[in-house]
């Protein structure tokens, strides 16, 4: 199943005079200029590491995001004088698993009216609800051809959809002015304090309401009277015994949901090779024995850091909340972390101090009818994710005022 083609496609005078574009669509990660396409994701405000070379096609290589787990890698390049000026992760998809922005009910539509809606085109990171840049261009023209590039493929294709998740900045606005649909979503997101950070946990904790910080305190009290203590180990300390129990971890967790694991462990022995310094990872254990585990994305340069996964082999009240929130917003504070993402979902972050963000996506859909369609819902559910974050920011947890809201 292919939308494109690899050979390259001329974009021609039709997008504004680019004909000295060359579109190309690769069917392999690998085949793409690894330092070509990290020097468009350097230079692309708010990238993130799942936007790396090294992390697509770890997804690729390891067998996590393949034809045979229905993403049919589409990659998209744009190239001007020889030159890599963008780019897109693009998949073909023939399901709606490990996305995050749920469509399904689209899908439903569209098969009770006779229509196929798989396969879609999809411009995401597998598995990865990570809000960031998903055109990657060195310029707002090259980011528009690229944008139309995609709309053309599908079209050419005669695919029913295509949709850019998590998208913010520059590529909310070119999808807005290509006339795609814009979704709203909500996640939950920690800050630091600015322009003066916090000194310690403490600190943190001193700026919540009282009853926020009597929670925290007792949820961590009770893990410290379970016998139960976190080991950090970052980079290229975790050892593969480390990795190896946190795979364990990961496959009980989906398990514990009747669901399998997106990622196998080969992808995480090749996170470990090729992006060793972008992980962290807490083991709970009660003396020697490791019990629990979570694991977290970082990103030195730009000070972020991004909960991913959690597991453990035995229960241990409130171990979750002290490895997945309270043990990484220690160490985000400890090292002058700017932001912690929490991930999909979950307002009970609220009252571990992780304050709502809008997330925003977009979706061009070929039929007509059902893009009006579409659109009139989307414009019922934007309200209605308005209310809700307006609604949860009337629960804010801490004492002082609320900060902007970020991605509105």
């Amino acid at each position: 199943m292919t939308a494109g083609a690899s050979d390259g496609l001329d974009m021609g005078s039709k997008n504004g005079g680019a004909n000295d574009y060359v579109i190309g669509v690769c069917e392999d990660p690998a085949r793409v200029d690894a330092a070509a396409w990290n020097a468009l994701v350097d230079a692309a405000p708010g990238a993130t590491p799942f936007l790396r070379h090294e992390y697509l096609d770890a997804l690729h290589a390891s067998g996590s995001a393949t034809p045979a787990t229905g993403w049919y890698p589409q990659f998209v390049t744009l190239h001007r004088h020889g030159a890599l000026v963008a780019a897109c992760p693009l998949y073909l998809k023939d399901h709606s698993y490990g996305e995050y922005v749920f469509d399904w009910a689209w899908a439903d539509a569209y098969e009770r009216h006779g229509l196929a809606y798989y396969p879609k085109l999809l411009g995401a990171v597998p598995f990865t609800p990570v809000p960031g840049p998903r055109l990657l261009a060195t310029d707002d023209r090259s980011r528009r051809v690229l944008l139309g590039a995609i709309q053309r493929i599908a079209r050419e294709a005669r695919l029913s959809s295509a949709h850019l998740l998590f998208i913010e900045g520059a590529d909310r606005q070119a999808a807005i002015d290509a006339g795609w649909l814009l979704r709203t979503g909500v996640q939950f997101h920690w800050n630091n304090r600015a322009p003066a950070a916090y000194a310690d946990f403490d600190e943190f904790l001193a700026s919540l309401r009282r009853d926020k910080r009597k929670k925290i305190a007792q949820e961590r009290r009770r893990v410290a009277e379970a016998g139960v203590a976190l080991r950090a180990v970052r980079g290229r300390e975790i050892s593969t015994r480390d990795w190896d129990f946190f795979y364990h971890c990961y496959t009980l967790t989906y398990r514990a949901h009747r669901s399998t694991p997106y990622l196998t462990r080969e992808f995480f022995e090749q996170m470990s090779r090729t992006l060793p310094e972008n992980w962290l990872m807490f083991v709970a254990q009660r003396g020697t024995k490791p019990i629990a585990v979570s694991l977290i994305a970082i990103d030195p340069a730009r000070g972020h850091a991004f909960g991913r996964y959690w597991g453990s082999v035995e229960p241990v009240d409130c171990l979750h909340f002290e490895a997945c929130y309270y043990a990484p917003l220690a160490w985000c504070i400890e090292q002058r972390f700017s932001r912690f993402e929490g991930g999909a979902q979950g307002e009970h972050k609220m009252a571990r101090g992780l304050l709502p963000v809008a997330t925003h996506s977009a979706h061009w859909l070929a039929h007509p009818e059902f893009s009006r369609a579409v659109a009139d819902f989307l414009q019922r559910e934007g309200a209605g994710v308005d209310a809700y974050v307006d609604e949860l920011r009337e629960r804010n947890p801490f004492r002082d005022a609320l900060p902007p809201r970020r991605g509105a």
